[in-house]
């Protein structure tokens, strides 16, 4: 069986490559190195002793598409390729919605020309908003009125829109996997999270700041209703996620039509309780302070994952320690990230 995975240079998708690539699947790779670096194609090709074609190639350009498929017998995609920051969608609504679903459109559109008919798309719990209830199930309510930034909004009209694909056809097979909060990196320290300037997610930012490229972190509020007053999430390791992608490969390989999945811990652990084990488990101080709370940011946010382990047999591994030990072994042996 081969899998398109696109998107697969970037921070989870390189880390499902490997894990596909650990359980026998051929693949094949396409990436437009918006968000992602060469090196990390290198680096997966290394840890699995093994080759596959890749293609640098966005999801928008449909003879580029055209090409891959032509070449190579797909028979599943698992679709990473996306922009994906919260506050930059803000700022450049119009580019969110063309690339994230103009694009799985022209990707849609090529898989069907090809009788390629089976996807696992990278959803998000953003598209839960403003929940109203913990942990957050997939038969929560969906409102796109309630998601609170255009990256959320662009995930819930692609599930959506792929729901209407299957109601259209059934001989669609569609996973979607609503993730929750991926960190951590490869136990090798050969792969990891390589965001682009400043990070705009709590894990990486910490450990720039562990390695001293950046200062301080900024804490946004002490006083919400929770164990320390900080922000609780669901957060969980990289690899376990990606894990989560190969039981969904499992899932529609038995021809199941569309549903949605939970792919998190099911446990909630506030800002401090990261920084302080962060610091215990690499035995390094964070300097942190604490500033005011963010528009829009909630108190506590984390899944309920039964679904998943009920349907898909697939649960997290590893802990929060495992996440801010891996963190901190890719950030010392990759100060810069992927620029050797």
């Amino acid at each position: 069986m081969s899998i398109l995975v696109t998107g697969g240079a970037g921070y989870i998708g390189s880390h499902t490559c490997v894990e596909l690539l650990n359980e026998g699947y051929q693949i094949v790779v396409l990436d437009n190195f918006y968000n992602s670096k060469p090196q990390s194609i290198k680096r997966i090709k290394e840890l699995t002793g093994k080759d596959f074609p890749f293609y640098e190639c966005d999801i928008l350009d449909r003879e580029g598409l055209r090409k891959v498929f032509k070449e190579n017998n797909i028979d599943c995609v698992i679709h990473f390729a996306g922009l994906k920051a919260v506050g930059e969608s803000v700022k450049i609504p119009l580019k969110y919605y063309y690339n994230n679903v103009t694009g799985t459109i022209v990707l849609c559109e090529v898989m069907a020309e090809y009788g390629c008919k089976n996807i696992v798309f990278s959803s998000s719990a953003t598209v839960y908003g403003m929940p109203k209830k913990m942990p957050m199930t997939e038969t929560d309510p969906v409102d796109i009125a309630g998601i609170t930034n255009p990256y959320g909004r662009t995930k819930l009209m692609i599930e959506e829109m792929l729901r209407d694909v299957y109601r259209s056809d059934n001989e669609w097979n569609i996973a979607l996997l609503r993730y929750f909060n991926p960190i951590g990196a490869h136990e090798s320290g050969k792969l990891g999270e390589d965001p682009n300037g400043i990070p705009n997610n709590l894990m990486p930012y910490i450990s720039q700041v562990a390695i001293g490229k950046l200062p301080v972190l900024s804490i946004y509020g002490d006083d919400y209703p929770t164990h320390d007053g900080t922000g609780v999430r669901d957060y969980i390791h990289v690899v376990d996620l990606a894990k989560g992608h190969v039981k969904a490969v499992e899932w529609i390989n038995l021809k199941k039509g569309v549903d949605a999945f939970n792919l998190g811990t099911g446990t909630g652990y506030s800002v401090l309780d990261l920084v302080n084990s962060f610091s215990k488990v690499n035995d390094i101080k964070i300097n942190y302070k604490i500033v005011g709370r963010r528009a829009g940011d909630i108190a506590v946010c984390y899944s309920d994952p039964a679904k998943a382990k009920e349907v898909l047999g697939w649960t997290a591994q590893l802990g929060i320690d495992d996440m801010c030990r891996d963190t901190w072994r890719w950030q010392k042996l990759n100060p810069n990230g992927f620029d050797e």
